[in-house]
């Protein structure tokens, strides 16, 4: 059986499976740039206004609420 060609057509719990994993990469990527952010501050690239410390709790945030409201992929 061939691989569904539209999003539509995919059953609705692979739907939601793909949907939760780009939702948690998503997460995941705003948190790494966050921690980049920090680190360019703290190596004085860019310019520090307190932000470090900010950046770094915001990644923490977006990580544990990700990991609260997503769960792992394949247990929806």
């Amino acid at each position: 059986m061939p691989p569904p060609s539209d999003w539509k057509d995919m059953p609705d719990e692979l739907q939601l499976v793909l949907a939760r994993e780009a939702l948690r990469r998503a997460a995941e990527t705003l948190a790494e740039h966050a921690e980049l952010l920090a680190l360019e501050m703290e190596d004085g690239a860019l310019r520090d206004r307190g932000g470090p410390d900010a950046l770094r709790l915001f990644a923490s945030v977006v990580r544990a609420t990700s990991l609260d409201s997503l769960g792992p992929v394949g247990h929806a």
